[in-house]
This record gives C-alpha cells, sequence and structure tokens, in this order.
C-alpha cells in the first residue's frame, strides 16, 4: 500500500482536486512503467509467516537490503517500516507482505531487469536468515492468527474499520497479494479511454493471473480467492466503478467519487490522526471532527486517494489492480500485457472496441466469473478463454508497434514478455490450475509442498 504522500500546500479552492489528477498528464515520450508486487516471505522450517522483529523476520530482510543493498531506510515511529533507492520503494503490506514498488521505467525490458535484481537482492539476504519467499495470491495454509499486523499507524486504523464495512477486510489485509502496473495518460480523453479499457479488461487479467486456489489448507472454490475477498471488502471503495462509462466523465467525476468516499486518516508529523468514516468535504470547509478548524493540503488529498480501491485507478497516474501475485514470468507479464494495450493507439482503439458495448451488468458479471472459473468463464455469449486470446493478441500487437528493443538490439521488441500469457492460452491452465492439479495429483493433497516447489 502506498506510502504517506508530501508536498503541494494548502487546498484553496475546489478545482484543485482535479487539477491535481491532471497535472499527470504526460507526453507519450514521457510515459513510462512502475510495476509493483507483494510476496509472502515464511520460515523454511516452520512454514510459518514471518514476523516484524527477531533473527528470521520482515526487519531482519529490510536491515539485510538497507546494509547489504544500498537501500536507504524509511521509518515510522522509530521503525524500519520501508526502504527506497533509484525512484523505487519496498514497503510492507499489513500482514508482512513485502511489496517492491519499482522505479518509472521506459520498457518492459528494464522492468523485468529491476524485479529480477529485486528477486536475487531479497533471495540473498533469505537464504542467509533461513527464510523463503513466494509469491501467490493468497496465503494458502494460514490463519488470520497467524498473521501479524505491520507496526504502521495507516494499518492500525484500517484494521479496526474494516471490520464495520465488510466481511472480507481484514483478509484481504493480511492474507492476499497482487502484482499490479502503473500508467501514464497524455489528457484527459486519453485517460478516459484508458480507465474504462482497463476496468472492462480487469477480469480478464484476473482470469490469466488467477493464482489463489487455496485458503486455510484446501481448495476454495475459486481460481482467484484474492478476487473474491475484494468483492466483499467496502462497497464504498471498490469494484468496477460503472460512472466511469457515464456520458461527460473526466477527472472532476473522480473527484466527486473521492469525495463521496469516506476518510481513513489525516496524517501530520509523523502520526495518523484517526479520521474513519469522516468526509473530506467537511475537511475543506474546516469542520473535520479529526482535525477541527483545519483545511486540507495537497498532500491530505493524495494520501486520500490512496484509499480508493476500484478494480482501477487514478491518481496522477493509472493503476491496473486485478491480478494475483505469482511467478516470476508473470511479474514481467503483467505490465507487458498492459502496456500492450494502452501505450500504442490502434491498439487502445481495438481494446476500446471489443468493450464498449458491454453494459454494466456483463462487465460485473465477468469479475465474478473469472474469480470463480478463471479461464474457463462465461458470461452470456462470452466466453473468457476466447476473450483473453483475443486481449493477449492485441497486446502483442501494441508491443510490435511499440519496438523497443532489448539491450544491444538482440530482442527487437517486448512481445517475448507475454509468452508465459501464452502459454496459458495454449493449454487452457492457468497457475490456479496447475496448482490445483498438482494439489490433487502428485502432491496427494499436501499443500505445504507449494512452499518448496513454488517459492522465488
Amino acid at each position: 500500500m502506498s506510502i504517506p504522500q508530501s508536498g503541494g500546500g494548502p487546498i484553496e479552492r475546489h478545482e484543485q482536486l482535479a487539477e491535481y489528477l491532471a497535472d499527470g498528464c504526460k507526453p507519450k515520450d514521457q510515459w513510462r512503467i512502475g510495476t509493483e508486487h507483494e510476496k509472502f516471505g515464511y520460515c523454511k522450517d516452520t512454514l510459518k509467516p514471518l514476523p516484524y522483529e527477531g533473527a528470521r523476520s520482515i526487519l531482519a530482510v529490510l536491515e539485510g537490503l538497507r546494509d547489504g543493498h544500498g537501500w536507504a531506510p524509511v521509518e515510522e515511529g522509530g521503525k524500519l517500516i520501508g526502504l527506497e533507492k533509484d525512484g523505487a520503494n519496498v514497503s510492507l503490506e499489513p500482514g508482512g507482505q513485502l511489496e517492491l514498488s519499482g522505479a518509472p521505467l521506459e520498457t518492459i525490458h528494464e522492468t523485468c531487469d529491476e524485479v529480477n535484481a529485486h528477486l536475487r537482492d531479497v533471495k540473498d539476504i533469505a537464504d542467509k536468515i533461513g527464510v523463503g519467499f513466494i509469491g501467490l495470491g493468497a496465503a494458502p495454509i494460514w490463519a488470520h492468527e497467524d498473521m501479524p499486523l505491520m507496526p504502521k499507524g495507516r494499518y492500525k486504523l484500517m484494521d479496526s474499520y474494516m471490520q464495520k464495512v465488510g466481511t472480507m477486510g481484514r483478509v484481504m489485509m493480511r492474507r492476499t497479494s497482487t502484482v499490479q502496473v502503473n500508467l501514464d495518460f497524455a489528457s484527459e480523453a486519453d485517460m478516459v479511454q484508458k480507465l474504462r479499457v482497463a476496468i472492462a479488461l480487469q477480469p480478464v487479467a484476473t482470469a490469466l493471473f488467477a493464482n489463489s486456489p487455496f485458503f486455510e489448507g484446501k481448495p476454495n472454490g475459486h481460481k482467484s480467492w484474492r478476487s473474491r475477498v475484494w468483492r466483499d471488502l467496502d462497497a464504498d471503495r471498490t469494484g468496477m466503478v460503472p460512472f466511469v462509462f457515464d456520458d461527460g466523465f473526466g477527472f472532476e467525476a473522480w473527484v466527486q467519487y473521492a469525495l463521496d468516499t469516506p476518510m481513513y486518516f489525516v496524517y501530520r508529523d509523523g502520526v495518523y490522526h484517526d479520521a474513519l468514516g469522516q468526509s473530506f468535504r467537511d475537511f475543506l470547509k474546516g469542520e473535520l471532527p479529526a482535525l477541527p478548524g483545519e483545511t486540507p493540503m495537497l498532500s491530505d488529498w493524495a494520501d486520500h486517494l490512496t484509499t480508493l480501491f476500484p478494480e482501477a485507478r487514478i491518481k496522477k497516474f493509472m493503476e491496473m489492480r486485478g491480478a494475483d501475485g505469482g511467478p516470476w514470468r508473470r511479474l514481467c507479464a503483467l505490465p507487458a500485457f498492459w502496456v500492450g494495450l494502452m501505450y500504442d493507439q490502434s491498439a487502445l482503439d481495438a481494446a476500446w472496441d471489443l468493450v464498449k458495448g458491454w453494459d454494466g451488468e456483463t462487465r460485473e458479471a465477468l469479475r465474478v466469473q473469472a474469480s470463480v472459473d478463471g479461464l474457463q468463464a462465461r458470461v452470456g455469449d462470452i466466453d473468457m478463454h476466447a476473450l483473453a486470446r483475443e486481449v493477449v493478441a492485441i497486446s502483442e500487437a501494441g508491443l510490435k508497434a511499440r519496438a523497443r528493443p532489448g539491450v544491444g538490439g538482440m530482442v527487437p521488441d517486448e512481445t517475448h514478455f507475454l509468452n508465459a500469457l501464452k502459454d496459458s492460452l495454449e493449454t487452457g491452465k492457468v497457475p490456479a490450475d496447475e496448482l490445483l492439479d498438482r494439489y490433487n495429483g502428485d502432491w496427494g493433497g499436501d499443500l505445504t509442498r507449494i512452499y518448496g516447489e513454488y517459492s522465488y
């Protein structure tokens, strides 16, 4: 999850809220790719999740990266809760999931190099202290009480609030992991087209990257349990945001959505002030109960935007949020999938032509069925396997048109990063299917085998 925002000065006009989003518009030659991925850490001998502190812990991993690999510390309340280096961040999700928030890079080649370097450095530290890391969409065995809550003020507030607004919020916080990509837009109109395509096609990403068929030690009936969790979390801030497809949608409509979403907190001088359920509209009027008489800074607005969790969202860039965490090949495939669709206009137009006739009920049904059945999902006349094949072909054409070669020009473009997805399209099986095959086959129902065979 996001770190506290900073800078920007006071909010003195309503127009500044939309202007903040519009300030993210960039010409095409400045578009970048930011990849984020989370992973679960565990002790190799006990297969239990890592605590925050101790010889084998999240803190030990962070300290190892800081001391051995040149990362600068990020602290909160005197505790090490993250790292930063060269435009990238390492941060902690609520249950100790270790997240790399990658630097904004120009190509998928650079992104994949960054991912590989990070996983190599983490493994270096992990091997020394007897821990491992695994990429899955949901913790396969651990119970809620097994999972520590990381020492971040934001998470303490969220933890209590999540119990009031849905049934799955605390599961999401502690026992799910994702991979996502952050992309740029050129203008308000470009943002609108991209966000509509992003929302409509998140179910395809959910299906292709489905990797969480187990929960609390047994199959859960879903290919993506992580996606199922997000469907019963907090209706005010999650879902398929159907208003994005309304005539006239733009930055101001997103502002109104954000203003209608209850707050979590206000961050001031290193302290998270409890604003749970309060209104940013009241904050703008100086009537926020958490900070009576105070009005917000742009950093408060930026923080509030990070508490919206739809399937895709905008800040000063756009985030694709529909995929499970997974094996390293898919950590590179996810940005390739979306860059191919979004960063070539012909591909973007083709993707929009594919989805523009769907209504809100169809989009929501695809989201639900993707989480249950993966590539085998069907909604009316839409066959997910066939749809995914068409979408990946559009993405591949977009990557070919981008024609971004690897270092030295030996690799002419970025299309090979889609190979993991093309393999799934060929076999009809995504990672969840493969895991279930192993569980029902040579593992003989012994789910502990997943750690030794699927860790990084």
